[in-house]
């Protein structure tokens, strides 16, 4: 049997609602589940207003967009993510500083400090991810984009059904997204959606993301836009899949207490911060890992590996799984280490390379068993201890 990293699961009502779009005939972009789906995300999250669109990365982009950032405005990232977290920035033409990750894999509070009061202007915005789930130290991050009028915009596409303090991530700042990639928790093929506090700012994505069309019979055009809704067909899979939403969060957390139970006495797995809960969207592990190697080198600025090697274990499990048709990944390679960036500020600790060298993602698809978990942790250990 082969087992995928987070493969799609779908297992509810999304083929009776693509039937009923197909009866309809609304297959391009808009129609009712489109609207239902945004109705549904608005209700589990608790946010005032939601925006269904092609992908997480559209919605960062008319984020930022609506935020007012333009052409060199500095915005401050998480470093320690994926590139459409950031790639955003660029498409304005403004300037990332990056911001490295403690202890929780997400954006260090020192370092944030450290890059405001040294930057050369008032950043505009901060986008912040919430890592493999994982809630960042939201307190301490409001507090301190509030003291300097800063726009916080959550990249939560990893966090969906994550929350802290009883509050859905995503819907702390001024903006949140959210992923229906298709290796999400859940998925509509591909999707993303903006959720924001400002009903104002979200209408305005929403026009943007229909190429700027005004409200007049023939195609009329005062600014420019893009093609970045969601379709009918892709609104009815994700109307289905939220409402099993809560079902795959438990899933996840149980996979990851069963790799926990199974390895946890070779391989170290980073807590959710307390008072939180995290979706567990893929189950992360350490190898080898002390925690007196976090922080090495927080003092220097803008001095860090480029070509950073994996630990000799993890490369070699990531093959030997492999050849036995179990897929894994090592952790994300941070913003910071990449050549696209390699000309851009950033305020390291050493942490998220220390992370991608010794971490690994491994299978977390919402249909596995005990047994699997069991079997896959089985090759695990059989690999580290050769």
């Amino acid at each position: 049997m082969r087992f995928f990293l987070s493969p799609p699961h779908m297992s509810g009502n999304e083929l009776k609602y693509i039937e009923e779009v197909f009866k309809s005939n609304y297959i391009a972009p808009l129609g009712e589940f489109v609207n239902r789906f945004e109705k549904s995300v608005k209700e589990y999250s608790k946010s005032e207003n939601a925006l269904a669109l092609n992908s997480a990365t559209a919605a960062l982009h008319l984020a930022l967009r609506v935020a007012g950032v333009e052409q060199n405005d500095i915005v401050l990232a998480s470093s320690f993510t994926f590139i459409a977290s950031v790639a955003p920035i660029c498409y304005l033409k403004a300037k990332p500083i990056f911001i490295d990750c403690d202890e929780t894999y997400n954006l260090d509070i020192t370092l944030l400090k450290r890059a405001i009061k040294e930057c050369e202007k008032r950043p505009k915005a901060l986008i912040l991810t919430h890592l493999y789930g994982n809630a960042a130290k939201m307190d301490e991050i409001m507090q301190i984009c509030s003291e300097n009028n800063i726009i916080l915009i959550e990249d939560a596409a990893e966090a969906l059904g994550s929350f802290y303090r009883e509050k859905a991530l995503g819907t702390f700042g001024e903006f949140g997204v959210y992923s229906y990639n298709g290796n999400k928790i859940i998925t509509t093929s591909g999707g993303g959606m903006l959720v924001g506090k400002n009903k104002e700012k979200v209408e305005k994505a929403r026009f943007y993301s229909t190429q700027a069309r005004e409200d007049c019979l023939h195609y009329e055009h005062l600014d420019y836009g893009y093609n970045y809704r969601l379709s009918n067909v892709l609104g009815a899979i994700g109307l289905a899949q939220m409402e099993v939403l809560e079902q795959r969060v438990l899933k996840k957390r149980e996979i990851y207490n069963w790799y926990k139970e199974f390895l946890g006495d070779k391989l170290t797995f980073l807590d959710e911060l307390k008072d939180s809960r995290s979706n567990r969207w893929l189950s992360t592990a350490l190898i080898d890992f002390d925690t007196k190697e976090l922080n090495l080198y927080e003092k220097n600025i803008n001095i860090s590996q480029k070509n950073i090697p994996l630990h000799p274990k993890i490369s070699k499990l990531i093959d030997d799984l492999k050849k036995e048709q179990i897929e894994t990944r090592p952790l994300w390679k941070a913003m910071h280490t990449q050549a696209v960036f390699k000309d851009c500020k950033a305020y390291i600790n050493g942490n998220s390379e220390l992370f991608f060298q010794k971490g690994i993602c491994l299978p977390s698809g919402t249909a596995m068993q005990k047994n699997d978990v069991k079997e896959i942790s089985e090759l695990i250990l059989k690999s580290i201890k050769e």
